[in-house]
């Protein structure tokens, strides 16, 4: 790696960070690394992302893909990501944040492509002697011309940083696909809470939800919210979305889980989800074409309790639906 002290063998550039995000914790920054790397993955065809630790105590995020150049430092959009609905760090979220982020929790790093070697420091800003902004120092040759990829080593961080930042997406979560529709997926959640994912990124977490969800083509009203921090957006933003894709599922899977969920209807136990009234009558609809059941509001189940045991000893399902129907 080069000496930043050496102005031979590297040229300071100017970030122009702003304005520093001040809540921000290291995992965050790391979150924007590993967003990176998978936008790369994706954009290049190529192998699966690397996050390791070596015996030094450092942490290496590697892609295997073209190549980070300076260029991709100063720049303040990426307009080949604005141009791919799929990608992760589309929503104007830097690589310029990670790095003043790690500057001020005083983490080192460095990285390392086929273009060059890349580290940060803080220096005057040119013509402006009194004011000091951060800098990348940028190799004038790099140490390994062939490599392949880009590779951020960092310094200074634990591993509980690294398990928050994979834990931010849906990739190392472990929530599993049930079904993909045209505006997202509908995901068996893994923990109390549901969660809502945006292209593979959690920006919101759920109470009282049945399954998580991606969120794969986005609304107005969520880029509008996706703001620079990318957390805390509002159900507000995402729930006519997450209404498409129920309303859009197709596989008796969803649609028996939606059913048994109404279940809970007389007694006030139901999900948010089947307090939406076209998510109720679109579950109805798939299992009456798929299996025979009788749909019955909760005083009919009351009243109606010889047509109900009938029923069930003919092995007709019995499914509550709101009195509202």
């Amino acid at each position: 790696m080069f000496d930043l002290s050496n102005e031979e063998e590297s040229t300071p550039f100017d970030l122009n960070v702003e304005r520093i995000l001040e809540d921000w914790e290291v995992y965050h920054a790391l979150r924007e690394v590993i967003a990176n790397a998978l936008d790369e993955q994706l954009l290049s065809g190529t192998r699966e992302i690397e996050i390791a630790k070596n015996g030094e105590d450092e942490w290496h995020v590697r892609d295997y893909g073209r190549g980070l150049q300076y260029e991709h430092l100063t720049q303040k959009e990426n307009t080949e990501k604005l141009s791919n609905p799929n990608m992760i760090g589309r929503f104007g979220i830097g690589l310029k944040d990670a790095l003043a982020t790690f500057d001020k929790h005083d983490v080192k790093v460095t990285i390392r492509s086929r273009f060059g070697d890349f580290t940060i420091g803080t220096m005057p800003k040119y013509g402006f002697e009194d004011i000091e902004t951060l800098h990348a120092y940028v190799s004038k040759k790099p140490s390994n011309p062939d490599f392949v990829g880009t590779e951020f080593t960092v310094k200074g961080v634990n591993d509980d940083d690294i398990q928050k930042a994979k834990d931010m997406f849906l990739k190392f979560s472990g929530e599993t696909q049930i079904e993909r529709t045209k505006y997202g997926e509908v995901l068996g959640k893994k923990s109390e809470k549901s969660r809502i994912y945006i292209n593979g990124v959690r920006v919101a977490e759920e109470e009282n939800f049945l399954f998580s969800y991606n969120i794969t083509t986005l609304t107005e009203n969520i880029r509008k919210a996706l703001n620079r921090e990318r957390s805390n957006v509002g159900r507000t933003a995402y729930a006519e979305r997450v209404r498409a894709i129920l309303v859009s599922c197709s596989t008796e899977k969803v649609a028996t889980i939606l059913a048994d969920d109404l279940k809970g209807y007389s007694t006030g136990g139901l999900h948010d989800e089947l307090k939406w009234l076209d998510v109720q009558e679109h579950a109805v609809k798939i299992l009456s074409s798929t299996e025979k059941a009788v749909f019955l509001t909760p005083s009919q189940m009351s009243s109606e309790t010889m047509m109900v045991d009938e029923a069930k000893e003919a092995g007709i399902s019995i499914i509550a639906v709101p009195k509202t129907w």
